[in-house]
C-alpha cells in the first residue's frame, strides 16, 4: 500500500526510521512511545533518524500502544449562552492551552448543560476520548464526588467542595470581604449584595466574605438578591433590592456582568453611581471596562487560573501528585463606580 503523500513526498513510516537507524520496528515503537527499555546509544540513533526523516508518529497508532489519547478536555457544565457571553471562559480555554503549549497535547472544549447528571460526564471521561480534564464553572459537589471514585486525572477550577480532588481558585471569601471593606470605607451603610447561583461554592463564599465584613462593621447584611452571573439576571436582582431599599447607597456584585445589568437599572431608577450608590463588581473583566462609569471590581484571573490547573493536570497525567489546592489572591481595581 503506498504512503500519504506529503508534498509530493512519502510520508516516513517506522520501518523507514528502523532501516536509517538500523535497528528493528520494535525497537523503534519503544522510543517512540517513550519505552525505557532502550539503550541510550539506541535511543539517540533512532531520534537522529526521526529527525533526518521528519517522520510523525500516527496518534491513533500511537494510541493504541499507550492507552493515551494525546488531547484533554476543557470541560464546562454551563448552558452556551453564558459559555460564549462571559469573558471567564474563553479566558480560561486560553490558560489552559498556554498550559499545554510546550506539549503535543490536543485541549478540546466540551460543554455540558448545568442539569446533566454527573454519570453522563464521567461516561465521557472514561469514553477513552480523552487523557484527563480541567473542569472550569460547576454547580454543586455531585460531578467531583462521581470523579472522586474513578481514576480519571481531573483538576477543578473553583473549589469542589471533595475531599482529595485537585483544584485552584481565588480565595473568594477574603475577596468579598475585600470588595465590601472598601463600600463601607467610601462611606456607604445601606449595603445589598447580588449574589450568583447559590449552588455554586464561589457564589457562596462570596456571600461569606460580604457577610463577615458587614457584621465587622455592625451593619445589616441581609440586603441580598440572588442572580445567575448573567447581565440580565443582575438587572432583575437590582430591581428587586431597590424595592426593597431605594435608598440603598453601596452594591456589592458577584460578577462584572452582573454588575453591569445592575447599573443600567439603578441609574433608569434615577440612581447615580457613584454618586448615590457605590458599586463593586468582580472577574475584572472587559465587562468591568465598558460600563458607565467604569467598574471598581476584584480580580479573578481566569487564565492563570486555568494555566495553573493544566500544569497539574500534567502532573497528574506523568503519575504525580500535584499541591492541591493552589489558591490565588485577589485584588481591589480602583475605578469610577467608588
Amino acid at each position: 500500500m503506498a504512503n500519504t503523500l506529503y508534498g509530493g513526498h512519502a510520508a516516513p513510516t517506522l520501518e523507514d526510521v528502523a532501516r536509517v537507524a538500523g535497528v528493528s520496528r520494535a525497537t523503534v515503537s519503544r522510543v517512540v512511545n517513550g519505552g525505557n527499555l532502550v539503550a541510550a546509544q539506541t535511543t539517540e540513533a533512532v531520534r537522529q533518524a526521526i529527525s533526518e526523516l521528519g517522520y510523525h508518529p500516527n496518534r491513533a497508532a500511537r494510541a493504541l500502544v499507550t492507552k493515551r489519547t494525546g488531547a484533554v478536555a476543557v470541560i464546562v457544565p454551563e448552558a452556551d449562552e453564558r459559555v460564549f457571553s462571559d469573558p471567564f471562559f474563553p479566558q480560561a480555554y486560553h490558560g489552559a492551552l498556554q498550559g499545554f503549549r510546550d506539549s503535543d497535547v490536543q485541549v478540546v472544549l466540551a460543554m455540558a448543560q448545568p442539569g446533566d447528571n454527573a454519570s453522563r460526564m464521567v461516561r465521557y471521561l472514561e469514553s477513552g476520548h480523552v487523557d484527563g480534564a480541567i473542569i472550569v464553572s460547576h454547580h454543586g459537589p455531585a460531578l467531583a464526588r462521581a470523579l472522586a471514585q474513578t481514576t480519571q486525572p481531573v483538576v477543578f477550577v473553583g473549589d469542589p467542595e471533595t475531599p482529595g480532588v485537585c483544584y485552584v481558585d481565588v480565595d473568594q471569601t477574603t475577596a468579598a470581604r475585600t470588595a465590601t471593606e472598601h463600600l463601607i470605607a467610601r462611606g456607604a451603610r445601606r449595603i445589598g449584595t447580588i449574589t450568583g447561583p447559590m449552588d455554586m461554592a464561589a457564589a457562596t463564599q462570596r456571600l461569606r466574605g460580604f457577610e463577615e465584613a458587614m457584621a465587622a462593621a455592625g451593619l445589616d447584611a441581609s440586603l441580598r438578591a440572588d442572580g445567575d452571573f448573567s447581565t440580565v439576571g443582575g438587572g432583575l436582582a437590582a430591581a428587586r433590592i431597590l424595592a426593597e431599599c431605594p435608598d440603598l447607597d453601596g452594591l456589592f456584585v458577584a460578577n462584572d456582568l452582573m454588575a453591569a445589568g445592575a447599573m443600567r437599572v439603578i441609574e433608569d431608577a434615577g440612581r447615580r453611581v457613584p454618586g448615590d450608590v457605590l458599586m463593586v463588581g468582580f472577574d475584572d473583566s472587559a465587562a468591568a471596562l465598558q460600563t458607565v462609569p467604569t467598574l471598581t471590581t476584584m480580580t479573578n484571573p481566569a487564565s492563570e487560573l486555568a494555566r495553573l490547573a493544566a500544569e497539574m493536570l500534567i502532573e497528574l497525567l506523568a503519575g504525580g501528585t500535584p499541591q492541591s489546592p493552589v489558591m490565588l489572591a485577589s485584588r481591589l481595581v480602583l475605578r469610577e463606580s467608588t
